[in-house]
């Protein structure tokens, strides 16, 4: 534990490096929400793009201009002046200023062969190229930050260039031109921890001096472990992603790195409350990609803290430690998961949390055990479906009502000559309280049409299921071996405004499948609103 409470910058490049992940198209409006965000969480840096290199970017900085960020400083980035050529006189370094940002990050090639392959000039030439640049920068800007790209492996590689490895001059030009920072990038993310050590110590030596960064990515799955290696060995600044987005495997994963800083190495970093705020951030980030969150995220995923094993989970009810950290310090929550593995304390657990009643060793826990455990073996799975469950522990403790009957459904697909698309209608009658009712619909799609039929059916005596509406669908066939006479399980999430469920349905005809995902999500929708 670092006793001396050191303060360590945060760099967010979500909206440059981060979108550069495969799926990922951020629009101008999309970048301003998110540098918004970024900077009401207390990120210390927003590198916003890079204005030189596509007109969305160029676009994002001008409106920027007229953006006031409480605590973060936005950074544009680019990179050295082209050879041969004078600072003032290079078009991109140009657009760099034109950002009218406080800082610039600037990028220089540390490795002899890009320097000779990908830029086709000479390694003198190149160290005058990261000097010029940084100099003729910090006669505009504020700050300006030097990325030393791919410097781990030019570092290993060891070329020499009058008289010390060719990496580190580079990085001697950077300091000559009056860089603020050297941030060090493992850029093809193939360094391990050890490594990163190694260098960073030999480094900090040469330049006792000098605030270093680190920039890793995470092709071999140790991105914020060489971050965190680096900040041991005196990194005062980290760079990275929300969510760890980023170019082939992504970059560093900040959600990751922050929690670590603060409450695991005793380092400072952000806001006093940002912590807290974490899982939002995760979850709002990902919303504006337009990307499924990954529930297995450490610290801000939905399962970081969820216990399904029936051991496990009457530990922790009991206070016993299988969570790492308290969820509630990074803004997420326990969860108890039920599946054929649960126990007792797990049932008891559930059925606090939606406010039933039931003891762990009664009857009607056992009972549900045993439900639990045939309908699993049926292929049915409450672990993404706890609007069922719900549903399942109501039936058992006696506060579940039904609200209609089923006295038959019909799904017709037709594909008429001529016609580009098929055409499907559902035939639904119900009796809700003694009446019958009969409703045809018309959908894209089997489940589209039958949820119409069902809902032209009920909603005369249930006015509050305009408010409930389908939000995913997901199927899954459950014994592959059978091939097409195989069980589907069907995943339906659904939303009120104020809430969200899922419900599942297994059966080995899909449209069946659907329809118990569908009725159950209803029938929750419907319930918990009534007990509201």
């Amino acid at each position: 534990m670092n006793s001396e409470r050191v303060r360590i910058e945060i760099y967010d490049t979500t909206l440059r490096d981060g979108s550069q992940a495969e799926g990922i198209s951020y629009s101008v409006a999309d970048k301003i929400r998110i540098a918004k965000r970024l900077d009401e969480f207390g990120m210390d840096f927003i590198e916003g793009g890079w204005p030189g290199s596509n007109p969305k970017d160029e676009e994002f900085f001008e409106q920027m201009k007229t953006v006031t960020l409480k605590h973060a400083r936005l950074a544009a980035f680019g990179s050295t002046r082209r050879a041969n050529i004078k600072c003032e006189d290079d078009a991109q370094i140009r657009k760099l200023i034109e950002a009218e940002v406080p800082v610039v990050t600037i990028v220089g090639k540390s490795w002899d062969a890009h320097v000779v392959h990908a830029l086709r000039t000479t390694l003198e030439e190149n160290i005058l190229m990261i000097s010029d640049s940084v100099k003729y920068l910090k006669e505009h800007v504020s700050e300006v930050l030097y990325d030393a790209e791919h410097f781990f492996d030019a570092y290993k590689t060891g070329v020499q260039s009058g008289g010390e490895n060719y990496a580190i001059a580079t990085i001697r030009a950077a300091i000559k031109g009056g860089a603020d920072r050297i941030i060090l990038c493992d850029t093809n993310g193939g360094t391990l921890p050890d490594e990163i050590v190694l260098i960073l110590r030999e480094v900090k030596a040469l330049f006792p001096q000098t605030p270093l960064g680190i920039h890793t990515h995470n092709d071999s799955e140790c991105a914020v472990a060489n971050a965190l290696a680096a900040v041991r060995e005196g990194a005062t600044q980290v760079q990275g992603t929300v969510n760890g987005y980023g170019e082939r495997c992504g970059n560093c994963n900040l959600l990751s790195i922050i929690p670590n800083l603060l409450l695991k190495m005793g380092y400072e970093c952000l806001l006093q409350d940002s912590l807290a705020h974490l899982t939002g951030l995760s979850q709002y980030v990902d919303e504006i990609a337009n990307l499924s969150p990954d529930t297995r995220r450490a610290f801000v995923g939905k399962s970081a803290f969820a216990h399904k094993g029936g051991l496990h989970t009457d530990a922790v009810m009991k206070g016993a430690s299988y969570e790492h950290i308290t969820p509630a310090l990074v803004g997420n929550s326990r969860r108890v998961l039920v599946s054929e593995l649960a126990g007792g304390s797990s049932i008891a657990t559930k059925a606090d949390e939606f406010g039933l009643s039931m003891d762990r060793k009664s009857p009607q826990a056992r009972a549900l055990l045993q439900a639990i455990t045939e309908r699993e073996h049926q292929g049915y799975s409450y672990e993404g479906a706890e609007g069922s469950f719900e549903l399942l522990m109501m039936q058992s403790v006696g506060n579940y009502r039904e609200l209609f009957t089923l006295k038959g459904f019909r799904c017709i697909v037709e594909k008429r000559n001529g016609g580009e698309e098929a055409i499907t209608e559902a035939t639904v009658k119900i009796e809700v309280d003694g009446e019958e009712r009969l409703t045809v619909a018309e959908g894209d799609g089997p489940v589209h049409a039958i949820d119409g039929a069902l809902r032209k059916a009920l909603i005369e005596f249930y006015p509050e299921l305009a408010t409930i509406r389908l939000t995913d669908f997901k199927v899954r066939v459950v014994n592959t071996q059978e091939g097409t006479a195989a069980k589907v399980r069907v995943i339906i999430n659904s939303a009120d405004g104020e809430q969200d469920w899922s419900t599942v349905g297994v059966s080995t005809n899909m449209i069946e499948a659907s329809w118990l995902a569908l009725t159950d999500a209803l029938a929750y929708g419907l319930l918990r609103g009534s007990a509201k």
